[in-house]
């Protein structure tokens, strides 16, 4: 557990890349009218989830009003309300909510990062940012020696693990896609639980709740 807090507490340090820095702490300060009495967190946002994990859950990157507000990853914007629902309908939370650091939502089997961990403007980090946070994924994944299926939600993060775990040729993204890596371990794809994706119904909790089911499946056969 000391290793991983070790990776958290470095990727919250970090000032590697200067136009994410500045935007991170531009919102803060600006903050959105109907958060004005929050304190924003402003700082890269570190994975959350069990030392323990078998199952890695992987995104794009902290959102500006979200993450970058309560620090913890998926937390307080509607991704993050499908997300942990989708978790916590599949056995791996202990709820369904989650807005902020004491809300009481703990994890179990289940560790959830990102590619870039300072929330990007227009959810878009450049090329370069993504290279500069990766090595971050790298050591989670590490350090996480237990995981034994990554899912990752939408095709910027399935392209992100899919090069960091050298897989050649690069698997093909789409909902439900399946990828060996080696050694018994699977990359699993699943479309960004987005307002744009569930607002619009090219995701759906049924097709959510199946990417799940499937990775408990993998790391728990029968």
């Amino acid at each position: 557990m000391d290793y991983i807090r070790r990776v958290q507490a470095d990727v919250v340090a970090c000032q590697r890349c200067p136009r994410l820095v500045a935007w991170r702490e531009e919102v803060a300060r600006e903050k959105r009218a109907a958060f004005r009495e929050w304190e924003y967190w402003g700082k890269p946002v570190p994975g959350f989830g069990d030392p323990q994990a078998r199952l890695v859950v992987v995104g794009l990157a902290p959102a500006a009003h979200g993450g970058n507000r309560t620090g913890r990853v998926f937390t307080g914007d509607r991704s993050g309300d499908w997300l942990y629902a989708a978790l916590h309908r599949a056995g791996f939370a202990n709820q369904a909510r989650s807005e902020h650091l004491e809300d009481g939502l703990r994890l179990t089997g289940v560790y959830v990062t990102a590619v870039v961990h300072c929330a990007p403007p227009a959810n878009k980090p450049t090329t370069e940012e993504r290279d500069n946070c990766v090595p971050y994924l790298h050591r989670e994944l590490e350090v996480l020696r237990e995981w034994r299926v990554i899912v990752a939600l939408g095709s910027f993060a399935h392209g992100a693990v899919a090069s960091l775990l050298g897989l050649r040729p690069r698997p093909a993204f789409g909902h439900g896609s399946e990828a060996m890596v080696g050694s018994g371990r699977v990359l699993l794809g699943s479309y960004h639980p987005s307002q744009q994706n569930t607002f619009t119904g090219k995701l759906t909790e049924p097709m959510l709740d199946a990417v799940f089911e499937r990775a408990r499946e993998l790391i728990d056969p029968r």
